[in-house]
């Protein structure tokens, strides 16, 4: 007598479509975070919008047509032919703003270079070797800080205003005092990031890593530049960011003020110097530079709290 031994039952199991994906680079996580930044998209619209029209525009306009005169079209309104209206020698302005927004621009970008260079090396050497360099080193910055800003540019500008002649660099022509005015702003703003370099500095001098770096033998110097200021990019990328529209403002000031980038070179700042007495008759003349310094300006800042929330180390880290 056979028994047979009832069948197990047939389990069918629904395949399931699960792929694990890889974790996300800290990078992929702070392009998430910028990207879901809508103030921060929003001035990378501006930022590219501007670069489009002080780029695309000299194809329209050569420079010479920015400093062209022309007596019998002064004080014009906007219309089809000069689209941004004449100023008081009859030059077009819409000329004008191309090539003054890239060299306002250009004042921006490297006073942030020169100011990134000051307070990365002051706050790094700081607070890498503390003691007493590092207290001489922040009673300098402190000293700085004390001074007014906005003071000391202008005096720095007047005093070194007319030192270097005008030069030409690839094609164009610039005014010395461009050279003055990216050292000075370079050499005044360069103190609140040296404190941030410190303070990161200062965490990171003893962490697990740069003692490793110590038993292998690396040098001060190397560890400075190779292990420590790396980990210090983040702070450093969103205070540069934020620094580039201080450059800018700081620029308009000054320039505003007469001590600035001086003729021939033209930018935003010294347009509206030159409008200062056509406030209210011919309101053209300082609303387009001014309305595109505003833009510059808030774009940057945007994008920089955008960078600043999206780097932030102490953000949750994001789970798919």
């Amino acid at each position: 007598m056979t028994s047979s031994s009832p069948e197990a039952p047939a389990v069918t199991l629904k395949s399931l479509d699960i792929t694990e994906r890889p974790p996300l680079t800290p990078t992929q996580v702070a392009w998430r975070r910028f990207r879901r930044h809508k103030m921060a998209m929003a001035g990378i619209v501006m930022l590219v919008v501007i670069v489009l029209y002080v780029t695309i525009g000299t194809f329209f306009y050569s420079e010479a047509d920015a400093n062209l005169t022309d007596l019998s079209i002064t004080l014009n309104p906007p219309s089809l032919e000069h689209p941004f209206g004449t100023d008081m020698v009859g030059r077009d302005l819409l000329a004008r703003t191309i090539y003054g927004g890239q060299i306002s621009i250009i004042i921006g970008v490297l006073a942030v270079v020169v100011s990134i260079v000051v307070g990365v090396l002051v706050g790094a050497v700081s607070g890498f070797y503390g003691g007493m360099t590092d207290s001489v080193l922040m009673r300098f910055t402190e000293a700085m800080f004390n001074i007014p800003s906005l003071f000391l540019l202008i005096l720095l500008a007047k005093m070194l205003s007319g030192r270097i002649p005008n030069f030409t660099f690839m094609g164009r022509s610039f005014s010395g005092s461009v050279v003055v005015i990216i050292a000075v702003i370079g050499i005044t703003s360069w103190m609140y990031l040296a404190r941030i370099v410190r303070a990161n500095v200062l965490s990171l001098k003893e962490q697990e890593f740069i003692t490793a770096a110590r038993c292998t033998g690396a040098s001060n110097i190397s560890i400075i530049f190779f292990h420590i200021l790396p980990n210090t990019t983040a702070p450093i990328i969103v205070s540069a960011t934020l620094l580039v529209a201080s450059a800018i403002l700081a620029e308009a000031y000054v320039s505003f003020l007469g001590v600035g980038v001086q003729p021939p070179t033209p930018t935003w700042g010294n347009m509206l110097d030159q409008a200062y007495h056509h406030l209210e008759r011919e309101p053209w003349m300082w609303f387009f530079p001014g309305m595109l310094i505003l833009l510059a300006v808030l774009g940057i800042n945007f994008v920089g709290d955008g960078l600043r929330d999206a780097l932030d180390p102490r953000a949750l880290t994001e789970s798919e």
